[in-house]
C-alpha cells in the first residue's frame, strides 16, 4: 500500500510544484491548465492520459472547451502520497 504524505513531506513536496494548489479538504493537489482551443486542451489529456496508465495513477480531471483542470489524491493512502507529486511533476514536464 502506498503511505499518505506526513505534514512536512508533504510541505516540502508542494514547494517543488508552485504550480500547483493544495485541496485541504480532499488533501489533494489540483492545477488548472488553460490552452489556446479545445484541441490542444485534447491532445494534452491524452498524453496524460498515457503517462496515468503507464504509472497506474489516474487523475479525476474535467474539460471544458480549452481549459482542464487536475485533481490527484491516492485513494488508497487516504490522500496525497508521493505518486501524486510524482505525477504533478510528470505533467508539469509536458507543459
Amino acid at each position: 500500500m502506498v503511505a499518505r504524505l506526513t505534514e512536512g513531506h508533504r510541505r516540502e513536496s508542494l514547494a517543488a510544484i508552485p504550480d500547483w494548489g493544495y485541496d485541504e479538504g480532499r488533501d489533494a493537489i489540483t492545477r488548472r491548465v488553460v490552452f489556446a482551443n479545445f484541441v490542444e486542451a485534447f491532445g494534452f489529456m491524452t498524453q496524460v492520459a498515457l503517462l496515468a496508465e503507464k504509472a497506474d495513477h489516474h487523475p479525476e480531471w474535467s474539460n471544458v472547451w480549452n481549459r482542464v483542470d487536475i485533481l490527484l489524491t491516492t485513494h488508497d493512502a487516504g490522500g496525497l502520497s508521493q505518486r501524486d507529486i510524482a505525477m504533478a511533476q510528470a505533467i508539469d514536464a509536458l507543459l
